[in-house]
């Protein structure tokens, strides 16, 4: 596996390979941010959300984040209303997400050899558009998403059920992560996780 560069890759001791999605299989985190900022500034709380806590945050669902903000802030934001905006302003911007070539490779190779899924703490409707577009739906025999589990990341259950789907142990189960809160639920669900380095912009 030496051919990924930038991913430590273990040689075995593993029967399914689950990946993220957001800052994992594709670059789309600066879309994200750009539409947390649209929709926090709709709801008048537009400072309140720096870039760095929105990165050390990623891979949580966002109903969890606002309402992480909310007191935080001291702030009385409407969950489900501040969803709303921010996904209609990411899926506006869903043709800026580009795919993470070097983990998308990873997850071309093991076509045909692995049971591969997607465990992510975006919304289904949201997830699967960010799929389709970048075309890598066919790629994976699950998705599990925010809509599938009582709790995100950091805890385990997005990615124990997506164990259950793939009906492999736990244990014997891969992940592919970029943000701290996925490898803990990663590790707490007793699964061997492979950081992913963020993309390099060039400018």
């Amino acid at each position: 596996m030496t051919q990924f560069a930038s991913l430590d890759i273990p040689e075995d001791g593993y029967d399914a390979v689950i990946f993220d999605l957001d800052g994992t299989l594709v670059d789309s985190m600066p879309v994200h941010f750009a539409a947390w900022c649209d929709a926090l500034a709709k709801h008048h709380a537009g400072n309140v959300f720096p870039e760095d806590v929105f990165y050390a945050m990623g891979g949580r669902p966002t109903k969890d984040i606002v309402e992480e903000i909310n007191g935080e802030c001291g702030l009385h934001l409407d969950a489900e209303a501040v969803c709303v905006d921010k996904r209609a302003a990411f899926l506006s911007n869903l043709d800026q997400v580009e795919i993470n070539e070097e983990v998308v490779d990873f997850a071309k190779s093991l076509r045909g050899k692995l049971p591969m899924a997607v465990a992510s703490g975006g919304t289904r409707m949201v997830v699967e558009k960010t799929l389709q577009i970048t075309g890598l739906s066919d790629l994976f025999d699950e998705v599990v998403t925010a809509n599938d589990v009582k709790c995100g990341k950091p805890a385990p259950d997005v990615f124990l059920e997506t164990a259950s789907r793939l009906e492999i142990a736990p244990e014997r189960c891969l992940v592919l992560e970029d943000a701290a809160p996925g490898i803990m639920a990663a590790q707490s669900a007793g699964m061997q996780v492979v950081c992913v380095p963020s993309p390099v912009k060039m400018h």
